[in-house]
């Protein structure tokens, strides 16, 4: 007996030492690794990454930017049904412990031993707390060391922070799978629907997805989610967070989640969104684009952002097609058993529905067969059903051959155009199911860019006809020529400095100097013939070159480049004579600005894509509109005025000088070369736009409140064409939108400002016209027409016959110029 108790006697102080040592241990071991440990205090101002999000004019979603797709959702506003999920999925005595739950600890080590040498998987013990500190502080590491160190921060986080705050930063920092950080992107995402209006089945797939997001992917992993989710409920109504009922009728649900892709959601506004993109990123850098959950409220308008691309978009394919049809896609040498796996390896643009891809199955004398390209579902896999359809003859005569043997051959067959195995886009025709019209991606390329004339606002812009088959923005990066339609800007310099719209200048022809050893410099107008003596409103109306170079010469070129500067088309126009027929390049944006100037009274308006910009906290920290307004902040009525937005607009031209404008632009598509736009049956103003070889095509108009302009031309300058000026290759766009985007519109005449003179004159002579004759002309006070006179001594000798009428100071651009002949 004495042997035994001295026996366990030794046993005890072995393991009293062994105890002391391990413990000794223990402590050096935590000293060690807890003295370099980080400071959990910062996280007390921590700011996550949150996505920045753009929206349109009507709060619609255009984009979303982030490195981690990310809205912050403060602990006060998460509802306690997803709470109760999160916690019963990973840490169901979250409340109880601090920071370690030393029980779990237990579980998982005994469940660790009865399982050892198989092939389950061991439980994990953290909690949530544990997994924040490994989140925020430490590696993915899996090592004795890391385990500590997370323990001890927990343990610190717990002394520092309210339960509520480390759950905060749980729920809004965990990965969720597919792109989402924290539960209110992935609510968003996944169900579309905010945090609030989660359900129960919905609240517990969530929090079934941070044990291993990829593992429980909804569309790959479906049947592994359903089980995990249903985990998840059972543990809920097993902590008492849900009725027994409630979890089977809950477990029975689909998982209901919707395939819901990032990016862009109104699918016309690619090139809207990304001008957006680069003036954030101008204005905020990287880190506060892609980090600092901007809510950016844009000027896009959807309705005017949808017809603007099916103007250039059916603008384009029909100019396109008149150029001939060149050729598939792609050839599919062997189409297999199945079609579809080999035809949905074809890479195709997504952005111009309702086009896809078709491979040609048979081509006979009035049609081909065709097999449409079959989708991708939410994981990726090319789905099992196959559709297939028919071209008629009909809806491809359009395509004779550009090139080769078959070049203009009228096409009497669908097997002269496509042969088994082509691959060619195709787009549904109307009223016809299963019928469909061959279609192919156009060469040309052009822009068309919208906007509020009084503001700036840039309602819609379209800068190409595929954003995903090229991100080059036409209307914003592309510098050209534009032609002609930069004249109204220099007639307005002429009618600010003297001229009226009844001044006579010469439409002969000239020859100007250009420095010894250099060719004189003979400018011509498109139809090579002049016409004498002709009124300014003649002159704008026809685009006579010669009439607006002697008005450039007259005023100098220094002048013109200050208008074309006050009007912001240029920065620093060269002074050079050939620049005031648009020799010089600019963007379709500045151009639409400038012509804004004339419709809304003459004053500067600076193009905007954003409306307002707010931080993550909902602060306004950029506002396009900043106008002043005395009273309109407030808070009771006490019969006082209405408040007043002031305007301090500057003032780039007369207000009377502008509506002159206005009135000759509208004589361009009344009678000028923009007819085509007339069409409209609404007040319209504009001008067209041609280059030299017919390499840029324009047209920039406006109504009384809507300005718009359209270019188009090839990416890499070449001819459009002999004939294919502005007035027939761009203002039929223009008209079909303006057509689209007035319909519903009055005919709202333009305004007339006070002090304007309308006086009728004889559009011929400049003269007074009788009573009901002629048309009415706008003149400042003291400009008009005098009742008689007459003018009959012009440059070179040129004489004419008839009586004209001039102002003393339009008789110097009738004297200009040498009137040489060409």
């Amino acid at each position: 007996m004495r042997l035994l108790l001295r026996f366990l006697g030794f046993l005890f102080a072995t393991a009293t030492v062994v105890a002391i040592v391990g413990a000794a241990g223990l402590g050096y071991l935590l000293w060690k690794e807890g003295r370099d440990l980080p400071d959990t205090s910062q996280l007390e101002n921590y700011a996550p990454p949150v996505m920045t999000r753009l929206h349109a004019a009507d709060g619609s979603l255009i984009a979303e930017y982030a490195k981690e797709r990310r809205l912050f959702l403060p602990i006060q506003d998460v509802p306690p049904l997803v709470v109760h999920a999160f916690i019963s999925a990973e840490d169901k005595n979250f409340y109880q412990h601090n920071g370690v739950d030393v029980g779990g600890i237990v579980r998982a080590a005994l469940f660790y031993v009865e399982n050892y040498g198989s092939d389950r998987r061991p439980q994990g013990a953290s909690t949530i707390t544990q997994q924040v500190a490994k989140n925020f502080f430490l590696s993915p590491e899996q090592s004795m060391t890391r385990k500590i160190k997370e323990m001890l921060l927990a343990m610190r986080m717990e002394q520092t922070f309210s339960k509520d705050k480390i759950l905060e930063l749980y729920l809004n920092q965990i990965y969720l799978g597919r792109g989402n950080y924290g539960i209110a992107a992935a609510a968003l995402n996944y169900f579309g629907k905010s945090v609030d209006d989660l359900n129960l089945q919905e609240a517990a797939y969530l929090a079934a997805l941070p044990k291993a997001p990829s593992n429980y992917d909804p569309f790959s992993e479906t049947q592994r989610a359903v089980e995990r989710r249903n985990w998840v409920i059972d543990r809920m109504v097993e902590n008492g967070y849900a009725t027994a009922a409630e979890g089977e009728a809950a477990k029975k649900a689909p998982l209901g989640v919707i395939a819901h892709p990032p990016g862009e959601r109104i699918y016309t506004a690619e090139y809207f969104a990304e001008a957006v993109r680069r003036r954030l990123y101008e204005r905020y850098g990287e880190k506060g684009l892609y980090e600092g959950g901007l809510s950016v409220r844009t000027s896009l308008v959807p309705a005017y952002q949808e017809m603007a691309k099916k103007a250039l978009t059916d603008g384009l394919v029909r100019l396109d097609q008149a150029r001939g049809w060149r050729g598939p896609v792609k050839h599919l040498d062997s189409l297999g058993s199945d079609w579809g796996k080999a035809l949905a390896a074809v890479p195709a643009l997504d952005d111009i529905a309702p086009w896809r891809l078709a491979v040609v199955l048979e081509a006979g004398r009035d049609d081909a067969r065709i097999g449409l390209q079959p989708p991708h579902n939410a994981a990726g896999q090319v789905v099992d059903k196959r559709e297939t359809g028919t071209i008629s003859l009909d809806d491809l005569k359009w395509a004779r051959w550009a090139t080769g043997p078959k070049r203009g051959v009228q096409v009497r067959a669908a097997d002269q155009v496509l042969d088994v195995g082509d691959v060619v886009y195709v787009e549904p025709v109307k009223d016809k199911p299963g019928e469909y019209a061959l279609r192919q991606v156009p060469k040309l390329s052009g822009a068309i860019v919208v906007m509020d004339p009084h503001t700036g606002r840039v309602l819609a812009m379209v800068g190409g006809f595929s954003y995903d088959e090229s991100e080059f923005n036409r209307a914003t990066q592309a510098l050209r020529q534009p032609g002609s339609s930069f004249k109204p800007f220099i007639y307005a310099a002429a009618i600010e400095n003297g001229y009226t719209p009844s001044s006579i200048v010469l439409d002969g022809p000239i020859s100007i100097s250009q420095g010894p050893g250099q060719p004189a410099w003979q400018p011509e107008n498109y139809e090579q013939k002049f016409y004498g003596p002709q009124t300014l409103r003649f002159g704008l109306e026809h685009s006579r070159n010669v009439m607006t170079v002697r008005l450039a010469q007259d005023m100098g070129m220094p002048m013109i480049s200050e208008y074309a500067k006050r009007f912001g088309v240029y920065d620093d126009l060269p002074p050079y004579l050939s620049m005031a027929l648009g020799a010089g390049e600019t963007t379709l944006l500045r151009m639409v600005t400038g012509y804004s100037t004339f419709d809304n009274g003459g004053k500067k308006v600076t193009a905007s894509l954003i409306d307002r910009i707010q931080d993550r906290y909902g602060h306004t920290i950029f506002r396009h509109d900043t106008r002043k307004c005395d009273g309109c902040n407030a808070t009771d009525y006490h019969g006082q005025e209405p408040p007043v937005l002031a305007d301090d607009s500057q003032q780039v031209i007369d207000p009377l000088t502008a509506y002159q404008m206005t009135g000759l632009l509208q004589g361009v598509v009344q009678f000028g070369t923009g007819t085509a736009v007339k069409a409209v049956g609404k007040p319209l103003a504009g001008k067209t736009g041609t280059t030299n070889d017919f390499k840029d095509a324009w047209f920039v108009g406006f109504s009384p409140d809507l300005a718009a302009g359209v270019y188009i031309g090839y990416d890499h300058p070449s001819t459009l064409g002999r004939g294919q000026t502005g007035g027939v290759v761009s203002a039929p766009i223009f008209r079909d939108f303006m057509k689209a985007a007035l319909a519903d519109k009055p005919a709202t005449p333009f305004r007339v400002p006070p002090g304007i003179e309308l006086v009728r004159v004889d559009p011929k002579t400049g003269q007074r016209a009788g009573p009901g004759g002629g048309i009415l002309e706008a003149f400042k006070p003291g400009t008009e027409p005098p009742e008689g006179g007459g003018y009959d001594d012009y440059a070179g000798g040129a004489t004419v016959s008839q009586t004209i009428t001039v102002t003393p100071d339009a008789g110097r651009a009738v004297t200009s110029g040498t009137g040489g002949l060409y």
